[in-house]
């Protein structure tokens, strides 16, 4: 088993855990939310059941039971029959009317949220607590070729779970190791559908971003969904606005950014300094998140709220972070590590770890070879990415002409002279 470890103590889990709420009251949020809920439901589908309410809006049977009653005696709804301990119902006149006016306000109709309040509990008793060895590290980036010295800045840059700078050369494998952090935590984590602030509703679940996992513990509210721990990459489309709430104007449902959505885990800004966004905003955005782990966001409204900016950011360049940021900014960046152009030795290792990937047979002075190649065609130094890049263009060159993938001098040849670009005479001056 991995010595790689992030975990929550299980007296931990067992506090933080939100328990499935019977009463309105014990749900957080404002009663009358979960009573739209409930009419606009209706109102799309037609008619609904106990059990249907029960699956959508991840509301216990004994609390939407209460509610039936309670609409019931205002003459809101129909009953059309029975199944078992089930009702099936619709709208009455008075119901549809009222549907219709809420509908208006907002056309959410999903699991029902949870307030600001506990969520901002539930991210905080969720912060990684990681401990790592230099033995686990290896293992997280074991198909990576790394040398110790770089394995030996990494680790206490993760340990401290804050933010980490990646700057280098391009091609030297820095989105590849931000990409690969997430291995350090084995643990799982609580993300709820959307949160409710001031009567609004953000979703925060994202399906594409949080990865499920099976639960076992019946008691756990629904309103939560456990997942692995998030990673989410942006690159030069990022801009301002993805930094902030976004309003489905259709729907009047606030989407979360992307820094909501990596909560609990890393957010990997990818070509930093390439934005849409400049660094400089970028700074003025962040400063106090990077700071304090609190963020600011406005509804449409105007009014602003906190919440948790609880997540390790790494930010990933080929640029000089001198040149991107001042020093107030850098200063919050608590790790920046260098990843430094391959040695020869590491790169014939990079080479054979490609060849035996792909079952490619190779020369044993295949990886020379390119060395030799790639430093002819006038490159400074040499690159982690070339191996992998030159294989690709040896395995088109094969497909291309109908033989089999091998790795010889010629076929290195023929690639590198596709892959680096040459100054046509025409347009040398």
């Amino acid at each position: 088993m991995s010595t790689v470890n992030a975990v929550l103590t299980e007296t931990r889990r067992s506090e933080i855990r939100p328990r499935i709420p019977d009463r309105i009251a014990d749900l957080g949020i404002r009663p009358a939310l979960v009573n739209d809920l409930i009419l606009r439901y209706l109102w799309l589908h037609g008619s609904a059941s106990l059990s249907a309410l029960n699956q959508t809006l991840k509301l216990s049977f004994l609390l939407l039971e209460n509610v039936f009653h309670q609409f019931r005696q205002q003459q809101l709804l129909e009953v059309k029959g029975m199944l078992g301990n089930d009702y099936s119902f619709t709208l009455s006149n008075a119901g549809r009317n009222m549907a219709t006016a809420r509908n208006e306000v907002c056309q959410y109709v999903g699991p029902a949220p949870v307030s600001i309040d506990q969520y901002h509990q539930v991210v905080r008793s969720q912060a990684a607590q990681v401990r790592l060895s230099r033995q686990g590290l290896r293992q997280a980036f074991h198909d990576l070729v790394l040398p110790d010295g770089l394995l030996d800045q990494l680790g206490p840059s993760l340990i401290g779970n804050q933010s980490l700078f990646l700057y280098g050369g391009t091609g030297n494998g820095k989105t590849s190791i931000a990409e690969r952090i997430l291995r350090i935590y084995h643990d799982t984590v609580l993300v709820p559908y959307a949160v409710e602030v001031d009567g609004h509703i953000i979703t925060v679940f994202d399906p594409v971003v949080h990865r499920p996992v099976p639960c076992d513990d019946d008691l756990l509210d629904p309103r939560w969904v456990v997942c692995e721990r998030p990673c989410i990459t942006v690159g030069g489309e990022l801009s301002a606005a993805m930094l902030e709430l976004r309003l489905d104007e259709s729907t009047r449902v606030f989407i979360s950014p992307c820094q909501m959505k990596a909560n609990n885990g890393v957010l990997i800004i990818d070509d930093f300094g390439r934005q849409v966004l400049s660094p400089r905003e970028l700074l003025n955005r962040w400063i106090v998140p990077l700071d304090r782990k609190i963020d600011y966001l406005t509804l449409a409204s105007g009014m602003k709220f906190r919440v948790p900016f609880e997540m390790m950011v790494v930010f990933s360049t080929n640029l000089d972070p001198n040149d991107l940021a001042d020093e107030a900014f850098l200063r919050r960046i608590q790790s920046k590590v260098l990843v430094e152009a391959v040695t020869p030795d590491l790169f014939d290792q990079i080479f054979a770890r490609v060849m035996q990937t792909h079952h490619v047979p190779f020369e044993t002075t295949a990886a020379e070879c390119l060395r030799d190649c790639c430093l002819k065609a006038g490159v400074q130094c040499l690159r982690a990415c070339y191996p992998m890049d030159i294989y690709k263009l040896v395995k088109a060159i094969s497909e291309y002409e109908g033989r089999p993938i091998r790795m010889t001098r010629a076929n290195i040849e023929r690639a590198v002279t596709l892959y680096f670009a040459r100054v046509a005479p025409d347009l040398a001056n």
